[in-house]
């Protein structure tokens, strides 16, 4: 998916048929629901289609990402929020631990409840950072701040997930009060 200099990088049809499933999850993580995080992929997909050819010789899938970022927290800033749908589905393309598939699916639930429940700048940084799995300097990059402000919107993020997390039934005995990961 890397391109060198000189070369065009990918089709937007061959970016959104291998990138997409990761960039519609990352959306979900976004938004907390299935319907928007698609609404959301397609109005980010529909901005970038016509300067896709100077977007793909770059890196795409970050230009994608940083766009679906900053499309979401416009999308907080200007809609109403009185209602939040639960919608319980799983969180795609999310693996289980096969030592305690139980424990792995309360806790994903439980997880994806509270992620819900952060503010649009939190939530954006736990998405990149440990479901993306980017670096604070590549968060810092797409979410257009200082990493300073990263760090600082991820230790509050984390002190949230911490004191709403160790409710999960049995989460604590098996940690020794903290949450595994966090």
């Amino acid at each position: 998916m890397t391109t060198t200099a000189g070369e065009e990088g990918p089709s937007f049809e061959e970016f959104v048929t291998q990138r997409g499933p990761r960039l519609l999850r990352v959306a979900w993580l976004l938004t907390g629901d299935a319907h928007l995080a698609e609404d959301l992929m397609q109005t980010v997909l529909a901005k970038v289609w016509p300067r896709w050819h100077r977007i793909a010789a770059e890196n795409p899938e970050a230009y994608v990402r940083k766009a679906l970022v900053n499309t979401h927290v416009s999308w907080w800033q200007r809609h109403w929020r009185g209602e939040i749908p639960h919608d319980h589905a799983r969180l795609p393309e999310r693996a289980v631990d096969a030592a305690d598939p139980f424990a792995a699916v309360d806790l994903e639930r439980s997880l994806s409840l509270v992620v819900r429940r952060l503010p649009p700048r939190q939530r954006a940084v736990v998405v990149l950072r440990y479901f993306e799995q980017l670096s604070v300097e590549e968060t810092a990059h797409v979410m257009g701040c200082r990493p300073g402000t990263v760090k600082s919107q991820a230790a509050k993020a984390l002190a949230t997930l911490r004191a709403q997390l160790t409710t999960v039934p049995g989460e604590r005995e098996r940690s020794g009060g903290h949450v595994r990961g966090a």
